[in-house]
């Protein structure tokens, strides 16, 4: 029985998905004529099982004119086109808990459908990540000097998270050259649905 209950547990870890879990990165883009500047993205499996994850979200003024600069605009999430991501850069990881998703998605709702207000210095793009990074437990998100300098607030959070992260630092053409295939999870393995997300086509 012993033999039988150890085979059984080797058989279920070896068929459990090699993507298990939701991973977040952050990436940064060079300051240009296209926004966002910073964004992130949710890849993998939920540990309680479900369809794979593949999206990626930023958030950004609606209209890019010159009404940015003088206070509060319309704001939108935007997902960032394959193109636009290779020429972007995947700074750091964090491999989430179900817990932490969630909260991930919440805060996808919560900017992309109740607060639309975009504002350059109050409430960017970087605003935005920075509450991701406060939502998977990052410390020392608070970086006023750095709100409109993406690579700047990422390098520094990432050197305040040494511990708790997975640096990537990769052009993103680089970076998904280097992905494999998802594996959808074992329908005996997945117990519970993946969380409600907008839907987003990537890469």
């Amino acid at each position: 029985m012993v033999r039988f209950l150890a085979a059984f547990l080797l058989l279920v870890a070896w068929c459990a998905p090699a993507n298990a879990a939701v991973t977040i990165t952050f990436w940064s883009h060079e300051l240009g004529k296209d926004f966002p500047h910073a964004f992130f993205t949710l890849r993998g499996v939920p540990d309680a099982g479900g369809a794979p994850i593949d999206v990626n979200y930023g958030f950004t003024a609606s209209s890019l004119t010159p009404a940015i600069l003088m206070g509060n605009v319309r704001g939108r999430l935007d997902i960032a086109k394959p193109s636009y991501m290779r020429g972007s850069d995947a700074q750091f990881s964090v491999v989430m808990s179900d817990a932490q998703y969630a909260d991930i998605l919440a805060l996808v709702h919560e900017w992309g459908e109740v607060n639309t207000t975009y504002n350059l210095n109050h409430r960017n793009c970087v605003h935005f990540v920075q509450e991701a990074a406060r939502r998977v437990g990052l410390v020392g998100t608070d970086l006023p000097q750095f709100v409109k300098k993406p690579r700047s607030f990422m390098l520094a959070l990432a050197a305040a998270n040494k511990d708790k992260v997975t640096i990537v630092a990769m052009h993103g053409s680089d970076y998904f050259a280097g992905l494999t295939p998802l594996a959808a999870p074992s329908s005996a393995l997945a117990v519970v649905s993946t969380p409600a997300v907008p839907r987003a086509v990537n890469y």
